[in-house]
């Protein structure tokens, strides 16, 4: 899938961003010009190779989620309880904890605790 196919149909900050560093990069000179040229085919490289996971459209008609504002406040949910005065954690406590506070969030205790049992 080529870059334009992965953002067909959607003009946003980023596409105007993209559009501006290669205007830029056109118009700049000698070491300059290379520079950019270089930091945009880094870029259309990373977005031609993660094509696939920026169907945006495609996830909104599945009524997905496709910000971080709610991932990000799932985390301050779960891991801020981590994060209280005093507190420090091994990775692996820090993982036990995590996984047994998210078990009643997505209605899973009870698998939580076979999983346990069967470890």
């Amino acid at each position: 899938m080529s870059v334009g196919a992965a953002g067909a149909g959607a003009r946003n900050s980023s596409t105007r961003g993209a559009s501006s560093i290669w205007t830029s990069a056109c118009e700049a000179s000698g070491s300059r010009r290379l520079k950019l040229r270089e930091a945009v085919r880094v870029e259309a490289a990373y977005f031609e190779g993660h094509a696939d996971r920026m169907r945006y459209a495609e996830f909104r008609r599945q009524d997905l989620f496709v910000g971080s504002k709610v991932i990000e406040a799932g985390c301050r949910t779960v891991v801020g309880r981590l994060k209280r005065s005093g507190m420090f954690w091994t990775v692996d406590a820090a993982n036990a904890i995590i996984a047994l506070h998210c078990a009643p969030l997505s209605n899973r205790f009870d698998d939580y605790w076979e999983d346990r049992a069967a470890a």
